[in-house]
């Protein structure tokens, strides 16, 4: 199979005008596309919940670089148990940590906030990007949006095994028709206010072949042609398996056509690197593909986004 692109300038009216979230929920929204969630939808998708049983979305954060990992995170301690000598104080006997990371890029799951990108000098909702500065970050649009809890139903597209393979290649991505064979194979439903989860398998794949510049060898993702379908049916979060955007792409223009559309004119918020083999196995094991799903993003003013750890629970 291969992307059905859309044309650039296809792409073009769906972020100015087509598609456009801009003034929807008023002029000063900062929520975007987590407007479609509700307290009625939460408690709908908590009456799923039938066996308490929780599986973890996020992949673990490694401290150390890789071809994708140029800037990888840091970890070190700021004190510890091997420096303890006898007679010491009993307040010098505790572990403490220091961590920090880039969680923008490709293996850490993390949510994009509406900061993270913007077209032509603007943000989503028509706001000047230098609402974003490299003095003091998101003013506007920051991961506090959404620190209230996405909590709500999680649909699962899996991708290869609707297919018969293993993996979508990379530069392939999981599109329309996908989605449309998990609704009529799977039994589910992408609803307002949901959690749409597209699985590739490619970052489970990285832990066989190890790491892959994503500049040189390209990667797999959802297909830009989604965007109607994302806007539609009031998807709340999108994620993947992925950063989120085929590579390489056709276009002239965007880099990365998923975000810049999906952030700037729906104001959708992107679920990057998720876990999903974990879940993928769950649901298989079920023959269930919708659930409970929670994702909690830290309290990090002035951030475009925030690493997490997704649960859908069972």
């Amino acid at each position: 199979m291969t992307v059905n692109w859309p044309s650039q300038n296809e792409l073009l009216k769906w972020l100015k005008t087509d598609l456009s979230n801009w003034g929807r929920w008023g002029d000063d929204d900062q929520k975007g596309t987590l407007n479609h969630l509700s307290h009625e939808k939460t408690f709908q998708a908590l009456q799923m919940v039938q066996e308490g049983d929780l599986v973890s979305c996020a992949r673990a954060i490694e401290f150390k670089a890789a071809a994708d990992v140029p800037s990888p995170p840091q970890h070190f301690m700021v004190s510890a148990g091997d420096t303890y000598r006898t007679g010491e104080s009993h307040e010098r006997q505790v572990a403490m940590d220091y961590f920090g990371l880039i969680f923008h890029g490709h293996t850490v799951t993390h949510i994009d906030s509406l900061a993270h990108f913007f077209w032509d000098g603007q943000t989503y909702n028509g706001r000047p990007s230098s609402v974003v500065s490299t003095r003091e970050g998101a003013t506007e649009f920051d991961v506090m949006a959404a620190t209230g809890g996405i909590v709500t139903k999680g649909v699962l597209v899996d991708a290869p095994l609707l297919r018969g393979v293993e993996y979508i290649e990379r530069g392939d991505g999981v599109g329309l028709s996908d989605i449309e064979a998990a609704e009529r194979e799977h039994g589910v439903k992408v609803e307002q206010g949901d959690v749409l989860l597209l699985r590739t398998g490619q970052l489970g794949r990285r832990e066989v072949t190890g790491p892959v510049d994503v500049a040189v060898g390209g990667s797999s993702g959802p297909s830009p042609e989604i965007l109607p379908f994302l806007q539609n049916r009031r998807v709340a979060v999108m994620g993947s398996d992925t950063g989120n955007d085929v590579a390489p792409n056709p276009y002239e223009l965007f880099t990365n056509p998923v975000h810049q559309v999906g952030i700037v004119g729906l104001g959708i918020w992107i679920l990057d690197n998720a876990w999903l083999d974990d879940l993928a196995e769950a649901c298989k094991r079920r023959g269930r593909w919708e659930f409970t799903i929670s994702i909690l993003p830290l309290k990090l003013p002035y951030v475009t986004g925030s690493p997490v750890n997704p649960m859908a629970i069972f």
